[in-house]
C-alpha cells in the first residue's frame, strides 16, 4: 500500500493513522509519502501539539472533534502511526520539497517516526509498483 499524504489536518491525519494502523494490523507493508501541509504535520515542533494543527472538514467543529476523541479514548494521530510502524513494515517519508516549505531541510527536523527525506520520482514509483494507492 502507498499512502500520499497530503494533507496536514487533525481530522484526516487521525483518519490515516486509522487506516495505516489497520494496513498493518493486517500485517501489509505500507509506505507513506508526506506531502505539501502533511510535511509540516510531521515537523518536531508541530506533530505533537493539536493547537497547531487546523481541520479539514468543518474547522468551526475542531474542539468538539477533540474532545470526542478524548471521550471515545482514540489514541492522538501520531500514537496510530507509532503502532503501525511497530507492528509492521512501514516507512514513512517527507517530499523534499515539502518539508523545505516548511523549513525542515534534514531527517533530523522531523518526529523520528521519519525515516527519510525523498524526491518526487520515489513518491510515483512506489503508485506504480503498490497494489492500493491512498491520497490523503
Amino acid at each position: 500500500m502507498t499512502i500520499a499524504l497530503f494533507s496536514g489536518s487533525i481530522d484526516k491525519l487521525t483518519g490515516a493513522g486509522v487506516l495505516l494502523a489497520g494496513a498493518a494490523a493486517d500485517d501489509m507493508d505500507v509506505e507513506v509519502y508526506v506531502l505539501i501541509q502533511g510535511a509540516r504535520a510531521f515537523l518536531k515542533d508541530v506533530a505533537g501539539d493539536p493547537a497547531k494543527l487546523e481541520m479539514a472538514e468543518n474547522p468551526h467543529l475542531k474542539e468538539e472533534f477533540l474532545a470526542s476523541l478524548e471521550k471515545l479514548k482514540v489514541m492522538p494521530w501520531i500514537e496510530f502511526f507509532e503502532t503501525a510502524k511497530e507492528l509492521a513494515n512501514v516507512k514513512i517519508y517527507v517530499c523534499g520539497l515539502a518539508g523545505k516549505i516548511w523549513g525542515g531541510e534534514e531527517v533530523s527536523d522531523f518526529i523520528d517516526l521519519v525515516d527519510d527525506i525523498v524526491g518526487i520520482g520515489e513518491v510515483i514509483t512506489s503508485l506504480e509498483e503498490s497494489d492500493i494507492h491512498l491520497f490523503i
